[in-house]
């Protein structure tokens, strides 16, 4: 058993879930709104381009005043992510470079996912900014959405589509839901990190109506979409949403790793699996 859990371990806190995560997001992406001739290039840039900012986050992540077993399992591993901050960042310029011709906007993404360690860095400059990411969450989740949702279209130059923009706004409601979620656990790391934000300002009562609202708006979009395919689709979608809600006490409750970083961080793509699964079962 000890052999199992050290793999689950090194499948979640090594970020090779997350990236896997971003990449069903993609597929779903061009599945969805239909692209007929995908870049696969981009999979593998967005796979290595994850694993080497998530590795680099977590690397600059102080363990000092945690007890969060992924912040200390990073401390006992320093030198592994590290290794996989920099091959995965090789690979990243790679991919980049085979890209280079939409050098424009994969640079503001680099630059944007940057933006978000960066106030973890110890320089007076990034440490500066720790006082002014209020809108950190909606940060993140703007990063996401542009890598997964809108990217991908751009690269292949798709018309713009009322349907782009719904199932871009389902996304962005739902991922910012759930980084709440891990914010609200995180509360008080964040204020001993001298880290501000969205959560740490809001009164709980303002923060669980926030919470709410992005579910319910994720709900809605989701509805909106309604026939871009069919009814199996809207439900596929509307999935995460709905067990998101009835874990919500539960999940405000606990504070394992293990939950947050697979099954919370999961309902991120759990609707693209989902929508995997019956197209290879030829239900879609």
């Amino acid at each position: 058993m000890s052999a199992v859990r050290g793999l689950f371990n090194f499948l979640l806190f090594s970020s090779l879930y997350v990236a896997c995560i971003a990449i069903v997001m993609i597929w779903q992406t061009n599945t969805l709104l239909h692209v007929q001739e995908v870049n696969h290039v981009y999979y593998f840039f967005v796979f290595c381009a994850t694993m080497c900012s998530y590795n680099f986050h977590w690397y600059l992540t102080p363990a000092d005043y945690s007890t969060s077993e992924r912040i200390q399992w990073g401390a006992r591993h320093k030198g592994l992510q590290l290794a996989l901050c920099a091959i995965s960042g090789a690979g990243a310029l790679y991919g980049f470079w085979l890209l280079k011709e939409h050098w424009l906007p994969l640079g503001g993404a680099a630059v944007l996912t940057f933006l978000y360690s960066a106030p973890k860095l110890p320089q007076r400059a990034f440490v500066w900014l720790r006082k002014i990411a209020v809108g950190k969450t909606i940060f993140l989740t703007t990063v996401w959405i542009y890598v997964t949702t809108v990217l991908p279209l751009f690269i292949e130059r798709q018309p713009y589509s009322h349907d782009m923009l719904l199932f871009a706004l389902h996304r962005f409601f739902l991922v910012y839901a759930l980084c709440i979620l891990f914010d609200y656990r995180d509360l008080e790391s964040d204020r001993r990190e001298g880290i501000r934000s969205l959560i740490t300002w809001l009164s709980p009562r303002n923060l669980r109506k926030l919470y709410a609202t992005s579910l319910v708006l994720a709900a809605v979009f989701a509805l909106a979409l309604y026939p871009v395919d069919n009814w199996l689709l809207t439900g596929i979608l509307l999935a995460p949403v709905v067990i998101t809600t009835g874990l919500t006490r539960y999940i405000m409750q606990n504070r394992s790793d293990h939950f947050y970083y697979f099954v919370v961080d999961g309902m991120v793509m759990l609707s693209s699996l989902l929508h995997f699964i019956l197209v290879r079962s030829g239900l879609l």
